[in-house]
């Protein structure tokens, strides 16, 4: 039975239900909206505005439904949407009892209850997922802290970094993801329950009693607002999107670095594919269906900023579609997380060939100017200076460090022996000691205080 059909003469179209519907994809929230209804039915026993038996006879009947729910006894079906599903479950139970539940409360403020439950229960699953991600990330820069890997600029190679300040790099964005979905928490952890439909009530009802008992933080203070808002859910699907752009980042790093032109890393067999055709080939899938799916992940936030932009106050039946884009966000990115810890578990780096490549390029260029500078030679100088330095041993066919001392002071008096030592590409790295550079002392200091911040993260 409809919850609205009173009004209408004639039945509406089977065409007109089966677009209508939602329980289809509602029905995730199916624990979020017996727990609500338990507790709008404790409050209304407690306010007198429901008998106590009816309270007690309803809040029994949604403890057996959510049982029989959970133990597979129940199927969810055959209804508008999960708010009809449950309270016709219940009537079908106890009788006129279970029809008593829905006074003092509109589906509006019900559904934006439920969903905010959701919204803050997924919240905290996915920092969990982003604290996984952050202790592999950890355990690597632990593991390499005392070794280097070039770093890049415009996709070139620009200095040696310490590997472990590169893992550290990808631990900060994850962390304020993380940060992000606290954030997220706190501004959906709003209740919007005793809204009504729009209006408010007339009912004599306690809203703080619901707060408490649902462990909301807040009480709505417009009740317009409160039955309209889904900021928080456009909210959860930035930071959603936000992790995913960081994920996506690491996902083109991880397939360009186990490539054989890099050759820095081994992508791990257990997460690898291979080709039907070309028997040698180790495909990083992986790493391309999450760059892939990152996109998806974007649709789904710009699809909830379409439909929420031009809804006017206060709701409308547009906000319906809330919920799907959102929940395949919510999978997309747990799935993605989960994966992806679990595959730099298994990331074993070729320390030898990221060195190698760390000393290649002219990667101490930098240190050499910076060298000159210390020295007394105005930088801008000591730029030039090391530009015609590194053109001599493009025409020569050497590196800065194969050249003479005498070679260098050709180009400058200022060079003394200790430039042999600058130009080797450990050195350089480990010169680096400011906070966040690509020293050891700094990369363990970084390790440090990522931990120190990851074990501050509730949930």
């Amino acid at each position: 039975m409809k919850l609205w059909q009173g009004r209408f003469a004639a039945p509406t179209a089977a065409d007109a239900d089966a677009f209508n519907e939602s329980l289809s994809f509602d029905k995730k929230l199916y624990k979020a909206d017996i727990t609500a209804s338990l507790a709008h039915a404790e409050m209304l026993g407690r306010c007198k505005i429901i008998s106590e038996e009816d309270s007690a006879a309803i809040r029994g009947g949604l403890e057996c439904i959510l049982s029989d729910i959970e133990s597979g006894k129940l199927e969810i079906s055959g209804q508008e949407d999960i708010h009809s599903f449950v309270e016709n479950e219940l009537v079908s139970r106890i009788g006129d009892a279970g029809k008593r539940l829905h006074t003092a409360r509109s589906r509006n403020d019900q559904v934006a209850t439920d969903f905010r439950l959701y919204v803050r229960s997924s919240a905290e699953e996915i920092v969990g997922l982003l604290k996984s991600l952050i202790s592999s990330l950890v355990s690597l820069s632990e593991k390499y802290v005392k070794n280097i890997m070039p770093g890049y600029t415009h996709l070139r190679k620009a200095q040696p970094i310490n590997c472990a300040q590169y893992f550290n790099a990808y631990s900060e964005m994850f962390l304020r993801d993380a940060e992000r979905f606290v954030g997220v928490r706190k501004r959906a952890d709003v209740m919007p329950l005793g809204s009504g439909a729009l209006a408010g009530t007339s009912y004599p009802i306690d809203r703080e009693i619901t707060r408490e008992l649902l462990g909301f933080s807040e009480i709505s203070q417009n009740s317009l607002d409160g039955v309209s808002d889904r900021d928080f859910a456009a909210e959860y699907l930035f930071a959603c999107s936000l992790t995913m752009a960081h994920l996506s980042r690491l996902c083109e790093d991880t397939i360009l670095y186990t490539s054989t032109e890099f050759g820095f890393w081994e992508m791990p067999d257990a997460y690898s594919t291979g080709s039907s055709i070309m028997p040698q080939k180790k495909n990083p899938d992986i790493c391309e269906l999450v760059r892939g799916k990152t996109g998806r992940v974007y649709g789904d936030l710009v699809a909830l900023l379409t439909v929420i932009k031009g809804v006017p106050l206060a709701y409308n039946k547009d906000l319906q579609e809330d919920k799907e884009g959102l929940f395949d966000a919510e999978k997309t990115v747990k799935d993605c997380l989960f994966i992806y810890a679990e595959m730099m578990r298994s990331i074993v780096p070729n320390v030898q060939r990221m060195e190698e490549a760390a000393a290649e390029d002219f990667t101490c260029a930098t240190d050499v100017a910076d060298y000159l500078a210390k020295k007394g030679v105005p930088f801008r100088t000591a730029h030039g200076v090391v530009g015609g330095i590194v053109r001599q041993c493009l025409n020569e066919g050497k590196t800065l460090a194969s050249l003479t001392l005498d070679e260098y002071k050709k180009h400058s008096d200022a060079f003394g022996s200790d430039i042999l030592e600058v130009v080797k590409a450990r050195n350089s790295a480990d010169s680096r000691n400011s906070v966040g550079g690509s020293s050891v002392s700094a990369a363990r200091a970084g390790i440090r205080s990522i931990k120190k911040r990851l074990a501050r993260l509730p949930y």
